[in-house]
């Protein structure tokens, strides 16, 4: 029973790697001055190339929880994932509007994904 951490410190791994279940840690934007759809296309992007790293893809995320800093902006990041997700390949969901760890984040995407 082998278990991979990348890109860890102190506090977390991004990247965990564990039974060919791929666990990411929540993403957020490392620019967190756009607004609501840069920060969101940026979290995605983070997860894709977090997901590509550990060996697997969009199509293999098993879960996705979602915090929004805002329900009001629920609605575009719904047509926002919707153009990300492939189709036929959504991932079990939860979205939750959330009290972020930095004020200026405004969304959080954690992933799992089989490899």
């Amino acid at each position: 029973m082998t278990i991979i951490r990348k890109h860890t410190d102190a506090k977390a791994s991004r990247i965990v790697i564990h039974n060919d279940t791929v666990y990411l840690c929540g993403q957020v934007p490392e620019d967190v001055n756009g607004d609501f759809v840069a920060q969101t296309n940026a979290v995605l992007a983070r997860v894709e190339k977090h997901l590509i790293e550990a060996g697997t893809d969009t199509t293999k995320m098993l879960s996705a929880l979602i915090h929004v800093k805002d329900n009001k902006d629920v609605k575009v990041f719904n047509e926002l994932w919707n153009a990300w997700v492939p189709d036929g390949f959504a991932p079990a969901r939860t979205c939750v509007q959330s009290t972020m760890a930095r004020d200026e984040v405004l969304v959080e995407v954690t992933v799992i994904a089989a490899l």
